[in-house]
């Protein structure tokens, strides 16, 4: 295991890694290697994980499911 010092971040970045490692009750350490692991993983997305996360996030936000009727009155609107 290798370790790496990080020199001038900007204190709105520390705070928002802090808070986010307060969120996730981790050191503030394990939340910079979680940041670093997300941002060089390979490019694969799962589309389930995906739809999973669409789903709570819309489930948080309460909003209705999307229909064809929703969508297609959004590829629409604007146009001529």
């Amino acid at each position: 295991m290798r370790s790496i010092t990080i020199k001038g971040i900007p204190d709105p970045l520390y705070r928002r890694i802090k808070r986010r490692a307060a969120e996730n009750r981790r050191s503030l350490n394990s939340e910079v290697v979680v940041c670093l692991e997300e941002y060089v993983r390979p490019g694969r997305i799962d589309p389930e994980a995906l739809l999973r996360r669409a789903d709570a996030l819309r489930k948080k936000l309460a909003l209705p499911p999307l229909t064809e009727e929703m969508l297609r009155a959004a590829k629409n609107g604007g146009r001529p």
